[in-house]
């Protein structure tokens, strides 16, 4: 769908990608890439170098592709454009991975156990969340 818009490099589709979902579907390399490669071996885009980049493009037989399918596929960025905008996740994960970061290079070995147990203690809690369980149960061995 995207590649009907214009040519794009794979990283370009990333982007483009996680823009569309408000950044809550990132794609990674290992996604992108054999994807494009199984599009180029069924014929549906050509690949070609540009500066060095590769350049994704449909072909003839991708357009008509997209096009037939245009009436009964579903946008798969329509879900993300009908949600409201929550809190970064991602940047507030991108922060934490610094702060990690920084107590690994630098911290004493307390510092460092002590975050050890704060980042299993989130772990957890994000789990509990989605279980809809009290982050803090009464059950201390739990």
């Amino acid at each position: 769908m995207l590649l009907a818009e214009e040519p794009m490099h794979g990283y370009q589709l990333m982007q483009a990608i996680a823009d569309r979902s408000d950044g809550r579907w990132t794609p990674s390399p290992g996604a992108i890439y054999p994807t494009i490669n199984q599009l180029e071996d069924e014929g549906l885009v050509t690949v070609t170098a540009e500066a060095g980049r590769k350049l994704v493009t449909l072909t003839d037989a991708g357009r008509e592709y997209v096009e037939g399918r245009r009436d009964t596929s579903t946008d798969p960025f329509a879900a993300f454009a009908n949600t409201s905008p929550g809190a970064d996740l991602r940047g507030l994960l991108e922060e934490l991975h610094s702060a990690t970061r920084q107590v690994a290079r630098s911290g004493s070995e307390e510092q460092r156990a002590a975050a050890a147990k704060i980042l299993a203690d989130a772990r957890r809690s994000l789990y509990l969340l989605l279980a809809d369980t009290p982050a803090t149960p009464t059950d201390p061995e739990a």
